[in-house]
């Protein structure tokens, strides 16, 4: 997988992340701000069953998609960063990756590897002998 297609994968599940908590902060706001919740003080005692109760638990299961399909790609991306990083003679990158992604850090490893990582493919494919000319 080229650099260029981890970081694509990479931003686009990020963006998709953003917007779904963007999604789901604005129909809990308009669910607020519309009486959808019965509040007893600062508690949250019941829901009034209404359309919009309804359409505003559509809005923010959309929302909460978008944010899985996020986690999901930005997943996609990392895998392939370690894969890409791999085929570099230097296994620093390598291991950077794995182990910030493995102590939950990964978010923080994609940017410094979209920002200043390797590119595994055109290095694999620098290294690559032309065939000898027969005489």
């Amino acid at each position: 997988m080229f650099k260029s297609t981890v970081t694509k994968l990479f931003l686009g599940g990020l963006i998709a992340a953003v917007a779904g908590v963007v999604v789901i902060i604005a129909a809990v706001s308009v669910a607020f701000a519309n009486g959808v919740f019965v509040m007893d003080g600062t508690r949250v005692v019941d829901i009034r069953e209404t359309g919009l109760a309804f359409g505003l638990l559509g809005v923010a299961i959309i929302g909460a998609l978008a944010v899985i399909g996020g986690a999901i790609t930005g997943l996609v991306s990392w895998i392939g960063a370690l894969l890409n990083t791999w085929q570099v003679e230097s296994k620093a990158w390598f291991v950077g990756l794995l182990l910030l992604g493995i102590f939950n850090f990964g978010f923080f490893a994609m940017i410094a590897y979209v920002l200043a990582g390797p590119d595994g493919k055109q290095v694999a494919a620098a290294r690559v002998a032309p065939a000898p000319v027969p005489a």
